[in-house]
């Protein structure tokens, strides 16, 4: 029996920003509609000629789709990564790609094309890559999506947010999230609207609601926001997960009160799950048996349950590929493509041809199953150095893991929360509250992601009282970079600008993305050090 067919999205032209309504087809640009015929004279546009472009071809090395391991290991974490140095000495397996300058068949890929003027939408090659994709993985729930590439996920959120808000409008976000999301927004005088969180899943359905159903337009002086800005898997900065009965929340809530829902995703593969202590584990990373079992285990995209088209998804290569070939890509309705197009094409355009060309040519290469071997095995990697880190932590703190209480931190209730108290070995004098000592920090383990976010327990300090957390994060952020050691201070994610006069958390992002494991253990240690004598001096 034939599957029933998906929905169209429905109409949400009223969501379209005004500069974005002003935006009319560039003019040259909508030569572009012509030039695929074969019979065609183009005399029009002023491209330059293909023959003088100075490369015949464009050749590379590329790793083969098999180059890490997709089972984890049963070593201890020191070991498997004293394994996996050695392992890497040997040579590398690669498979050859390349690009000529005209193509031998018809259809080729080829850069006489890819390095001319070309249409904002991508290469009919690269675009059959992203429907494949986005058919299998990320699956929409209506049927006319369309893909349309840009120059990276800061682009991405960059168009979208002038595509779809109004200067003097808001947009709702997590009370920790990304700054150069926010830091796009405010040349706009775009409203930064922050809503609660949790540790685990990150933006509180529960708070949207309340959020939305006592908005005072008079009382704030702006009308109530009509779209939410999202990093749902590996949110940064905290690494939490949002699951697929967060989503339907979050998603029910949009179509109620009609939002939009920007899907800022290039963690998406980098689905890690829970951290287990190294005493209780008996492999890195649950291995799985095919590309099917292992896109079951990722936590579905927003499009999964997006009937209507309201999501605007924002992916990337850069976290699977390599940040600097600056290439992404929306799936989102045909209204809102057409409209991101016309943007594009008159500012950024399509990312360079040079990029375009190699990364097109190794998935090519690969093919959509050699693709997704390579994602689960980029998957275990990043999940071991998550679990190294921890656990290089759980080495230079006395780390004690217990269920978040009812008085904790709201964004820490009810999680299993790990504590980090000083080591006996550098700590000589008591930092204490009566009879027993403090911890210094406190974190919910990351679960997708390059991040480990952990509160600091400023409150138990003498001089929070008078300081503020900003003063002692600052402080503390100025001593560990005298010490060789920087991580990202927690005020640089606060949606709300911090003061020293703001009541809040001290808190700091690590990332545990590129230190290789001597690294992190130097990085653990200069904590542990500098972490004491900071607690003791400030007293």
């Amino acid at each position: 029996m034939a599957e029933k067919p998906l929905p169209d999205a429905i109409d949400l032209s009223h969501h379209i920003s005004e500069i974005s309504k002003r935006r009319g087809e560039s003019p040259l640009k909508g030569l572009q509609r012509w030039m695929g015929q074969p019979d065609i004279i183009m005399m029009a546009g002023g491209m330059p000629n293909p023959d003088y472009f100075p490369f015949a071809k464009l050749s590379a090395e590329g790793l083969v789709p098999e180059s890490f391991p997709v089972k984890g290991s049963t070593k201890t974490s020191a070991l498997s990564w004293f394994w996996n140095l050695f392992s890497s000495q040997r040579p590398e397996k690669t498979v050859p790609v390349s690009v000529s300058k005209y193509p031998e068949h018809s259809g080729d890929l080829n850069l006489a094309t890819l390095l001319q003027y070309g249409q904002a939408k991508g290469g009919p090659q690269l675009q059959a890559i992203l429907k494949e994709y986005t058919q299998k993985v990320l699956r929409p729930a209506y049927g006319n999506w369309i893909n349309l590439i840009h120059v990276g996920n800061t682009c991405g959120y960059s168009t979208a947010f002038q595509t779809f808000v109004n200067p003097g409008e808001g947009v709702i976000v997590t009370e920790w999230t990304y700054p150069s999301a926010l830091a796009s927004l405010i040349p706009y005088e775009v409203n930064i609207v922050p809503i609660g969180q949790d540790s685990e899943q990150g933006m509180s359905a529960v708070a949207l609601r309340e959020l939305l159903e006592g908005w005072d337009s008079e009382a704030r002086g702006f009308p109530r926001p009509r779209l939410i800005y999202t990093v749902p898997i590996g949110q940064n900065p905290t690494g939490a997960t949002m699951g697929l009965e967060r989503k339907k929340e979050i998603y029910a809530i949009a179509v109620e009160f009609d939002l939009l829902i920007v899907e800022d995703d290039p963690y998406y593969i980098l689905q890690h799950g829970p951290y287990v202590p190294k005493a209780d584990r008996t492999r890195l990373s649950a291995a799985t048996d095919s590309d099917e079992e292992f896109l079951n285990t990722l936590e579905p995209s927003y499009l999964r349950i997006d009937y209507q088209g309201r999501v605007i998804r924002i992916d990337t290569f850069s976290k699977t590929i390599a940040p600097g070939c600056r290439m992404g890509w929306f799936t989102v309705n045909p209204l809102f493509a057409e409209r991101l197009e016309r943007q594009t094409e008159t500012t950024t355009q399509g990312p360079s041809g040079f990029a375009q060309a190699m990364v097109t040519a190794l998935l090519l290469e690969w093919g959509y199953e050699g693709y997704i071997r390579w994602l689960r095995g980029l998957r275990l990697q990043y999940a071991q150095r998550r679990d190294n880190f921890i656990d290089l932590v759980g080495e230079g703190f006395d780390l004690r893991a217990s269920l978040a209480s009812s008085d904790a931190r709201s964004y820490q209730r009810g999680s299993v929360v790990y504590y980090a108290y000083p080591k006996s070995t550098v700590w000589t004098e008591k930092w204490s509250r009566g009879d027993s000592s403090n911890p210094f920090f406190s974190f919910v383990p990351s679960t997708s992601g390059m991040f480990l976010w952990i509160r600091v327990h400023f409150e138990d300090h003498p001089s929070f009282a008078s300081r503020g957390y900003k003063y002692l994060e600052e402080k503390l952020f100025i001593a560990l970079g005298d010490n060789k050691l920087l991580i990202g201070p927690g005020f640089y994610f606060a949606a709300k600008e911090a003061t020293d006069d703001t009541p809040g958390d001290g808190h700091f992002r690590i990332s545990y993305s590129d230190a290789d494991y001597e690294t992190m253990k130097k990085a653990v240690e200069i904590m542990s050090r500098t972490f004491s004598q900071f607690f003791k001096e400030l007293q």
